[in-house]
């Protein structure tokens, strides 16, 4: 909510896809998420720019590997930094810009198949509320956007984020609904 109240043009575009295609103010259900692929785009770049968890959890390697040139040896400590990945400028156009439109007509997704998006962790470790996390995210961002309007309770919002074992907002965002 915070990225798309900051960026209201993102909030029309997806506003204007559950309007066309599920009705204003309807309940949105589980079986439209596929009919609503900015809404779709809409959580992969919040998920590439606010990873839940920046850091995941050590890993041990368990044989000596080489990645990208470099060796990393058997029994070192590994952690994977999600949130420089969905930033780096190798991969991503403008990488500190919340653009959704880059994951429209991309075949990328966050259930750990593509290395440059992994929110959830990827592998035999994967996030095991992937499933429910996907369903329930899309549904209720999706809600929000189509059951009220939207407004700042201040003019001016904070976008600096607060690391910890989870990554938040440094300052809490303050929307008031208003009701259609």
């Amino acid at each position: 909510m915070a990225e798309l109240l900051h960026g209201p043009e993102a909030l029309s575009k997806a506003r204007l896809e559950l309007e066309q295609t599920i009705g204003w103010g309807k309940p949105l259900e589980e079986s439209d998420i596929t009919r609503l692929p900015y809404l779709q785009a809409v959580l992969k770049e919040t998920f590439r720019l606010h990873p839940v968890a920046p850091l995941f959890l050590p890993r041990k390697a368990s044989t000596d590997v080489e990645i990208a040139g470099f060796t990393v040896q058997k029994g070192s400590k590994v952690l994977v930094n999600a949130w420089a990945i969905g930033r780096d400028e190798s991969t991503w156009d403008n990488p500190l810009i919340f653009m959704p439109e880059r994951f429209l007509g991309s075949d990328l997704d966050v259930k750990g198949r593509n290395f440059e998006l992994i929110p959830f962790g990827a592998g035999r470790r994967i996030c095991p509320g992937l499933p429910l996390a996907i369903r329930m995210l899309h549904i209720m961002l999706g809600s929000l956007i189509n059951s009220f309007d939207w407004k700042l309770e201040h003019e001016k919002m904070d976008m600096e984020e607060k690391f910890g074992i989870t990554l938040q907002k440094a300052q809490p965002l303050r929307a008031v609904p208003i009701a259609i």
